[in-house]
């Protein structure tokens, strides 16, 4: 059975990001007709931008979280095949997680003393 995974442009430029189970045609027909009611029903007509099959039920709902998750720039670079600028993109929000400095650890919700937190690595070790 194939599932696709699909991605559709609004009316009002927000992109909605779908699944549809046998027939990607039937979806896209039904998000047309506002049958589905829901997001898209109000933002007719919609196009279909981009869209892939899996295999796999569980595969395809995965991506589907994921893809929602995605800021639009993230999404325009799927759409548009730029795999560089996804790339980048997805570099660029990662790096920001890794440069956040480590906070302390916690002992059942209160702060263990200053000599068992954790250094910044600013800091010089005096040992």
């Amino acid at each position: 059975m194939d599932v696709w995974v699909n991605m559709l442009r609004c009316s009002d430029g927000s992109y909605y990001v779908g699944s549809a189970r046998y027939s990607l045609d039937r979806r896209l027909a039904q998000h047309q007709s506002g049958e589905l009611g829901g997001y898209t029903s109000a933002r007719r007509p919609v196009k279909l931008v981009w869209s892939a099959d899996f295999q796999f039920v569980t595969d395809a709902i995965a991506f589907e979280r994921q893809l929602k998750g995605w800021s639009r720039a993230k999404k325009e670079a799927l759409m548009n095949g730029n795999l560089a600028e996804l790339s980048k993109l997805a570099r660029r929000r990662s790096s920001s997680f890794e440069t956040a400095a480590p906070r302390p650890p916690q002992d059942e919700g209160r702060r263990l003393k200053a000599s068992h937190r954790v250094k910044s690595t600013d800091q010089k070790d005096t040992q």
